[in-house]
């Protein structure tokens, strides 16, 4: 079996999981992270490992490598330094005072992640599996990118690290995140550029994966949001927990309580699941916001847990968009980093089980925000973070009062010359 094969026909079903349809009587938020995902990489029925068995010592090698490192101090002492000095954490939460007068609802606040290194919540999961690589002895660092912000990331961590680094990337997106295709090259990745299939997110993921096969000895794959098989979309979601549990306590310093819903765009995930567990406990509703692109057609949006089926893609079982052959659809989002016919499989349960909702923001809606917050705040937002600003935005005036927190995942340097050319530069819109 390929790896990089879909549907639950192939693959080896490592464990069958449990079907949750509700939220279990017996879910206790406090221990979550304990026992989630269970020891095969199982969030209920989604997630595992379906992978060719040539593949299987080396995912083991990993999974061993990561569960070592992870109760070590030293390890956790080294990443808390690097992202206190490398990265600039913690970035701060921030309140949109003039966004929400113009919304005349809840008051909006943001995770100011576009304020870490490099511009974007990818670093944080970079560096720790950049750490991860030198404990293993590995010298070279395999990945794939849509929007580029995983692939400056991960560049930047091989930099840093001293490793080689080599990032796949589909010609679509080459064309339409230029400036972070030059970010990566200057600091010394090589940029396989990938020309089959619809040339985007997917199909970097496959061409990557394929790398991966050909080098696993040397190199480690370093995927960029909490899918494929397991352990990344644990290790993935792991390194990114510090958004969540930073946002917590600034939230309570600054207001005294938790926020009444919080908010994060979500493609594969990675973004929103560092938000996310960190409030599952308390009583916050939770909304997972999906890129609908220019309609519900299917090859017209992204949103794969508000119209996809169950599905294994990519070495892990989730939820996922189809033809009619039952393989991955057509996907399209104005966000490069959104255009993915799945979803992290840990995303797929907490959505099955009820504790977070998911809902949709369209092209037009996104850009809006886009612009909305680069006049009132002063914020210029990458086009991903701007569905979930463009959802906070929606929901504070359906709220009325209260707070929304959303996750200004990251910054829009990437998407200015993209929005100029298609979308001018605001003027057309109402301020």
């Amino acid at each position: 079996m390929n790896l990089t094969e879909s549907t639950t026909s192939h693959g080896k079903h490592l464990h069958h999981g449990t079907k949750c349809s509700k939220m279990p009587a017996d879910m206790d938020f406090r221990t979550y992270l304990r026992n989630y995902p269970d020891a095969e990489g199982f969030y209920g029925r989604f997630g595992g490992a379906y992978l060719p068995a040539e593949l299987e010592p080396a995912f083991k090698e990993i999974t061993a490598a990561y569960y070592d490192i992870c109760y070590s101090a030293q390890f956790i002492n080294e990443l808390r330094r690097i992202r206190k000095q490398f990265q600039g954490r913690p970035t701060p939460v921030y309140h949109c005072e003039r966004l929400s007068r113009l919304n005349g609802g809840a008051q909006i606040y943001l995770k100011r992640e576009d304020l870490n290194h490099t511009g974007a919540h990818k670093l944080n999961h970079c560096m720790g599996e950049g750490l991860l690589a030198k404990f293993m002895g590995k010298k070279k660092l395999i990945a794939e990118t849509g929007a580029g912000q995983h692939g400056v990331a991960l560049a930047t961590a091989a930099a840093y690290f001293g490793l080689e680094c080599e990032i796949h990337m589909g010609a679509v997106d080459i064309a339409k995140q230029a400036p972070n295709v030059t970010r990566m090259k200057m600091l010394g990745a090589n940029v396989v550029c990938v020309t089959h299939g619809l040339q985007t997110l997917k199909e970097a993921v496959d061409s990557a994966f394929e790398a991966y096969q050909r080098d696993y000895k040397n190199a480690i794959y370093c995927i960029g949001s909490v899918l494929g098989p397991h352990p990344f979309p644990m290790m993935v979601r792991d390194f990114q927990h510090v958004i969540g549990s930073e946002a917590r306590e600034q939230f309570i310093e600054m207001k005294g309580d938790v926020p009444d819903a919080i908010c994060a765009c979500v493609g594969g995930g990675s973004n929103a699941m560092g938000l996310f567990p960190a409030f599952l406990d308390d009583p916050v509703e939770i909304y997972g916001v999906e890129p609908l692109g220019r309609g519900t057609t299917l090859g017209e949006h992204s949103a794969s847990i508000s119209y996809g089926t169950e599905g294994i893609m990519h070495g892990f079982n989730s939820i996922m968009l189809k033809d009619a052959q039952g393989e991955p659809a057509p996907v399209y989002s104005i966000a490069s980093g959104l255009d993915y016919p799945s979803v992290g499989p840990e995303h797929a349960f907490l959505h099955d089980i009820g504790r977070v909702k998911f809902d949709t923001v369209s092209d037009e809606e996104a850009v809006d925000a886009f612009f909305k917050l680069s006049r009132y705040e002063g914020i210029i937002p990458a086009l991903e973070s701007s569905h979930a600003i463009a959802f906070a935005m929606r929901k504070a005036r359906e709220m009325k009062r209260g707070a929304i927190l959303a996750n200004c995942s990251g910054r829009g340097d990437k998407d200015v010359d993209y929005v100029a050319e298609h979308y001018g530069y605001g003027d057309n819109y109402k301020f």
